[in-house]
């Protein structure tokens, strides 16, 4: 009877940590370095935030803790976290990327360079691993929209159909 007992209890505990996975946010400079040597290297996410951002907060909560989410992302991107109001020096391609202070706040130089200049938040973007921009989504996504726009992006959707075709209700 114990062994059955403890049988279940670790079979709850390892299905908890298989529904339970967390992405493991990187740093830029992690994923380049990564997408540049792993042998096939994957695509780049991008989470562009601020720590005032209420949405931005409740997409972390929401949709990058939704279990599915975690999972495809993960398996699928190298996921990069960046504060668009970071402080330290990010060097890229030869440049160094600073942090402008401005008013009672302030930007990064290679936020506001992946943002397109358009500085709203949340924003994510999703790159090819040669850091190409596919495409910013601004703005709160939950999970299952989310999911929907990066399937799009991570299974090479985007190559072959237009996302009018591909969510059609999205589009009107």
């Amino acid at each position: 009877m114990k062994k059955n007992v403890f049988f279940v209890v670790v079979m709850f505990l390892l299905a908890f940590a298989m529904q339970a996975q967390e992405i493991e946010w990187m740093s830029w400079t992690e994923a380049v370095n990564k997408a540049a040597t792993d042998k096939t290297p994957k695509k780049i996410f991008v989470d562009i935030y601020t720590d005032w951002c209420g949405w931005c907060k409740k997409m972390d909560k929401d949709t990058f803790n939704h279990p599915d989410v975690a999972a495809y992302m993960t398996q699928n991107f190298y996921m990069v976290k960046m504060d668009a109001e970071e402080k330290e020096d990010i060097v890229y391609k030869d440049k160094t990327f600073k942090y402008i202070p401005q008013g009672n706040r302030g930007y990064h130089e290679l936020a506001v360079a992946l943002l397109q200049g358009k500085m709203s938040f949340p924003t994510v973007i999703f790159l090819t691993p040669d850091q190409q921009i596919l495409s910013p989504v601004p703005g709160y996504q939950k999970a299952d929209g989310f999911l929907k726009i990066a399937r799009y992006f991570g299974d090479d959707i985007y190559k072959d159909t237009s996302w009018q075709e591909y969510s059609p209700e999205k589009s009107k």
